[in-house]
């Protein structure tokens, strides 16, 4: 028996929209996610400045931002946002143990993870950051990075979406690398 095609599978470089050629050679060709978000040329094209504000211009740095990014993936259940992820958390210099804890309960993680993980927490199940926690994140990261962790959330909640609802796979490189070094609890 064989497996249903994808319905969006991620568009080949013959399949690429001329209205958003010049992303093809970016971000958006890299990534099997942008390739089959491509299926809407208008929404990939709306989508890149915010990509650039969220994974690049953020203001959380490269290891909280990891966290946040894998606290989500972690609730959107999300294989292709949690392995791209574990790997971006090792290329920062996160250890296994501590991006493993981020899937975890909150006191099984380090003080600053928690009060990330806390947040998205909140706002994937409340739809908001509680008075404690708005305090606890602006004292660690400030108030742009409050902002940027719920950019953060609702950037990669909405990629999450994709993903599962289109079974986008995980980029080859990323697969392998999941293979040859899985996760060390």
């Amino acid at each position: 028996m064989t497996a249903p095609a994808l319905p969006f599978p991620p568009l080949s470089d013959a399949e690429w929209p001329d209205a958003i050629a010049d992303l093809k050679s970016g971000f958006a060709g890299r990534l099997n996610v942008y390739r089959t978000m491509a299926h809407h040329p208008q929404l990939l094209a709306a989508w890149a400045p915010l990509r650039d504000q969220v994974v690049v211009k953020h203001g959380l740095g490269a290891p909280f931002s990891e966290v946040v990014i894998l606290r989500t993936g972690h609730h959107m259940k999300a294989p292709y946002e949690w392995a791209h992820h574990v790997s971006r958390g090792r290329a920062c210099g996160m250890s296994d143990a501590r991006i493993a804890a981020i899937a975890g309960p909150l006191a099984a993680m380090e003080a600053d993870d928690a009060i990330l993980s806390r947040a998205v927490d909140e706002l994937v199940i409340d739809k908001r950051l509680s008075p404690e926690t708005i305090t606890a994140i602006t004292a660690l990261v400030g108030k742009q990075g409050l902002f940027d962790v719920i950019a953060t959330v609702g950037f990669y909640t909405t990629l999450g979406f994709i993903v599962n609802s289109f079974a986008t796979p995980i980029d080859d490189a990323i697969a392998r690398e999941m293979v040859e070094k899985p996760l060390k609890t």
